[in-house]
């Protein structure tokens, strides 16, 4: 049985460093056996079908053939079609009622918990917040992501000790779930 898959890699070209051209990581992926490779934007997601392989393991095939191929690590979370639907469907904010650029998905590679968060004051950060949800974070930062000072808070080494977390913006969250339907 085949599944489609996004794959998110975390911090690729951006500011001229990690280069990673789009067409060498389509043709990277189908030369690891991958189907119907396509890639959004130039920040790091492609969708791709593959028969074989979790989530975790197809992360970890991509992680260490882009360190191969293009010479630099690379973290990748992979998540199929059904979890990135969820994500959507599970939105804790009135996504539709807010500018794409106000809302926000971080992917992690595993659970998180509330603990995990609990020397962040969302009081202070006003009218800034965040939700958990599975293996991932919501964030309503309703004058965007550069001007977030909870966003800040939230990218601290030590909250996201142990785990890769990348985050994409509202339209993309929405496009990977429309580009891996079946």
């Amino acid at each position: 049985m085949t599944t489609t898959y996004a794959a998110l890699l975390r911090g690729i070209n951006v500011g001229g460093k990690k280069k990673v051209p789009m067409a060498e990581l389509r043709q990277l992926m189908e030369g690891l056996g991958h189907d119907t490779v396509r890639t959004h934007l130039q920040s790091g997601q492609a969708v791709f079908a593959s028969g074989h392989g979790d989530e975790e393991s197809l992360a970890d095939e991509l992680t260490q053939a882009i360190e191969k191929r293009f010479g630099f690590p690379v973290d990748v979370i992979v998540r199929d079609h059904a979890y990135l639907r969820a994500i959507v469907e599970d939105c804790p904010f009135p996504a539709a009622d807010l500018q794409p650029k106000q809302l926000h998905v971080t992917y992690f590679s595993g659970p998180v918990d509330a603990d995990r968060f609990r020397e962040i004051d969302q009081q202070a950060c006003l009218p800034e917040e965040f939700r958990l949800g599975d293996r991932a974070l919501y964030l309503y930062a309703p004058d965007g992501l550069g001007r977030s000072k909870l966003a800040e808070q939230l990218a601290r080494p030590r909250v996201n000790k142990g785990l890769i977390a990348t985050t994409r913006n509202w339209n993309t969250v929405t496009k990977l779930v429309d580009l891996t339907a079946p």
